[in-house]
């Protein structure tokens, strides 16, 4: 049988992490804790977990450090947990590398649905057996591959999903609602600024002049348009 997947929770708040384990526990996870970054890290590296929720603010190492010292060798999902509801701290993680974020305090199933979600954007759906080319951009939809001028341009996992998306409907506008619910599930189509900070994390892989795109192409207040034409799939060998 497949194992439950396994959850890090990272707090220094030990009233925390006890409510968190008894909570994923009974939603059928596996859970580990940590009460600092360095434990964090140690763990991460002994244990592998499938899923980190991690605290932003912590002493001695705060979670946004923990996260960029996790993102430098491993591309885990990780959900922010923050006390702060403001939309300024919200992009700041997720431009860190967060794959998402709640914010205290939350309920045990608003927890678990966010991290059910995360983990189904993490598996992800089948692409299709297409090239997509976009100036000096080309993506393979069937061995998720980017590159950029000949250069392969390292994407996060919710990166491809989002580009993955754009790639198979080349030529048309996504909207907003649309890209929002097929990425990160019904729950988000209306979190426009959500979206906007992915589109900016791909920008700035992708395109030539993030101030004036030519790749994703923005259609104000309607979605999203990846500017590009199917190239010819590669002649078998």
């Amino acid at each position: 049988m497949t194992p439950e997947p396994l959850i890090l929770a990272v707090d220094d708040e030990a009233g925390i992490l006890r409510l968190i384990k008894l909570d994923l526990t009974e939603q059928g996870f596996r859970v580990v804790t940590a009460s600092s970054g360095e434990e964090a890290l140690a763990i991460l590296e002994e244990q592998r977990p499938d899923l980190v929720l991690l605290d932003m603010i912590m002493p001695e190492m705060s979670g946004l450090e923990v996260m960029r010292r996790i993102r430098e060798t491993r591309e885990v999902p990780i959900i922010m947990v923050t006390a702060k509801d403001s939309d300024q701290d919200k992009v700041r993680g997720l431009e860190l590398g967060a794959d998402d974020y709640i914010v205290k305090p939350f309920s045990s199933e608003e927890m678990g649905a966010r991290i059910h979600a995360v983990m189904r954007r993490a598996v992800g759906p089948q692409s299709t057996e297409r090239m997509i080319k976009a100036g000096d951009v080309e993506i393979d939809l069937n061995r998720r591959i980017v590159t950029r001028s000949g250069d392969v341009v390292s994407l996060t996992r919710t990166e491809w999903l989002l580009l993955q998306y754009l790639a198979a409907n080349a030529g048309k506008v996504m909207l907003n609602a649309e890209l929002l619910s097929k990425v990160w599930g019904p729950e988000y189509r209306d979190d426009v600024q959500y979206l906007r900070v992915w589109v900016s994390r791909l920008r700035r892989k992708l395109e030539p002049d993030t101030s004036d795109p030519t790749i994703i192409k923005t259609m104000q207040g309607i979605g999203y348009m990846l500017a590009a034409e199917p190239a010819a799939n590669p002649a078998p060998a």
